[in-house]
């Protein structure tokens, strides 16, 4: 039932119903490699928590990263001994290529991960997963590091810890607390999309789909989290922190030249109130000005540098004129990116154009505001022709800031973006809507469960080897398009 009662006419997104019975809502996957002590403990402590309250049907799935000793046989006694546990065998190792693969395979509309050892306490399983399960988020993670936290863990690890999402955030612009955390979850319609795009097999596999879904535009929700530390955890911390450097480079470089295009991926199943036509609310001033302010301070001094060089060898005039026009097109190509979102070289040329039709004016206002000058003294000294240019400087600013909102960068809220497409998974079955709704199926809905043998609920015969899983996804693309306030269900009018 539909609850939501705010303006606009896009589809919320539905809480997710309970299902038939044996319909598991939620699949939690422990990754596992070489880990026969302690599977068997992890596996009957967490499935006699979420027996006793979890209200949804749900799935335990051990996923194997090649192990070499009799993990495959705990994982597959578990499985024939309790039907709610599964194992699944994969050929090659790495966490995150476990994680893709059994992910991708699942019909539970969520899915979550832990590691084996259990270090996070299992009361925080429930307030990871219900944000999802209700529809007000996109992704969960459990956050050692919130204020609220109780970490019980030696100070090496909390130095690597804290040292390493200060990296992500300084280089990266991550804006959540805790990368490594082995305890989130993810909607599955989220996880079609996401999947496709993430390199990384391994460790940084994590960070990687945080990151690429923050830039999204995707709500990430944190659980502060009660975590003990493994004192006899089998991560290399050395090997593990380089790979993870190397992904935030890879990463990093990525998104700085534009390879990945996330655009195509913002706001894609329907529901942001920032797409809504409501009345009388400028859409995203209020970003804009303070993109524009940062800008903009950055920009009067980097014409001062300018104007103070050009004019220890030319007069005032010329070193205006040259330090307003270099600093113009700075700043017009920095607005562009940062202040109004304009991504790509289509409509660059036009942009610098009209923007220096905006440098024309601001020359007007400038110039004339020297020649007063000197037309009221002689011989005035440079820092009283620094002032004078700084207060023209700020009357050109406002008016810049007008002309770019208005003119040359307008919010064209009417035209419709053409698809883009995107590597995703394919998957046998109805075809899928650019929303991530199947023609005449709620993605969002559990899909029936397969019938199956109590010990494995997967064809594993079709990921048996981790190259079938990378191959997979590559085998098709799905075509996504910006939601526009007319995209909805007719099902859910008002």
């Amino acid at each position: 039932m539909r609850t939501d009662s705010s303006p606009g006419n896009l589809p919320a997104r539905e809480h997710l119903p309970a299902g038939d019975a044996g319909t598991p809502v939620l699949d939690v996957v422990i990754p596992v490699y070489n880990e026969e002590k302690d599977l068997q403990p992890c596996v009957l402590r967490l499935h006699e928590h979420l027996k006793r309250t979890f209200p949804y049907a749900f799935r335990i799935t051990v996923a194997d990263n090649a192990s070499t000793d009799t993990t495959p046989q705990v994982a597959a006694r578990l499985a024939a001994q309790i039907p709610e546990v599964t194992s699944f065998r994969l050929e090659q190792k790495g966490r995150g290529r476990a994680l893709r693969t059994v992910w991708s395979a699942s019909d539970a509309p969520v899915l979550a991960y832990m590691d084996v050892d259990l270090s996070t306490d299992l009361n925080a399983l429930l307030p990871l997963v219900a944000p999802l399960i209700s529809g007000h988020s996109d992704l969960a993670i459990g956050s050692r590091l919130s204020r609220s936290s109780r970490v019980v863990r030696g100070a090496k690890r909390e130095f690597i810890s804290r040292t390493y999402n200060l990296i992500l955030r300084g280089s990266l612009q991550a804006r959540f607390s805790d990368a490594q955390c082995g305890f989130k979850a993810i909607r599955r319609d989220v996880a079609q999309v996401l999947l496709p795009l993430i390199e990384d097999t391994g460790w940084f596999f994590d960070t990687e789909m945080l990151v690429l879904a923050e830039r999204a535009g995707l709500r990430i929700h944190e659980v502060p989290v009660d975590w003990v530390d493994d004192p006899d955890s089998t991560v290399h911390i050395v090997k593990t922190a380089t790979d993870d450097l190397k992904g935030v480079w890879r990463v990093g470089r990525a998104l700085a030249t534009g390879s990945l295009t996330l655009d195509r991926l913002a706001r894609p199943f329907g529901d942001d109130p920032r797409d809504r036509e409501l009345i009388d609310v400028p859409k995203g001033l209020a970003r804009q000005l303070v993109g524009f302010c940062v800008v903009g301070g950055l920009s009067t001094l980097f014409y001062l540098l300018l104007y103070s060089g050009f004019r220890s060898f030319s007069g005032s005039q010329v070193a205006n004129a040259l330090a307003l026009l270099l600093s113009a097109v700075a700043n017009t190509a920095a607005n562009r990116r940062l202040t109004f979102g304009v991504r790509g070289r289509g409509g660059a040329v036009r942009h610098q154009a009209q923007g220096l039709v905006v440098f024309a004016i601001g020359l007007a206002l400038t110039s004339g505001s020297l020649a007063a000058l000197n037309a009221a003294t002689s011989d005035p000294s440079h820092s009283t022709e620094l002032a004078v240019l700084i207060a023209a400087n700020l009357a050109a600013t406002v008016l810049r800031f007008l002309l770019f909102r208005a003119w040359v960068f307008p919010d064209r809220q009417g035209e419709s973006p053409s698809p883009s497409p995107v590597v995703a998974s394919h998957q046998p079955g109805p075809p899928v809507h650019p929303t991530g709704v199947r023609h005449g199926v709620d993605a969002r809905a559990p899909l029936p469960q397969r019938p199956t043998a109590p010990s494995s609920s997967y064809d594993t015969a079709q990921f048996r080897a981790g190259e079938a899983a990378d191959r997979t996804w590559g085998d098709s693309t799905m075509q996504l398009q910006a939601v526009r306030p007319h995209d909805h269900d007719p099902r859910n009018a008002r």
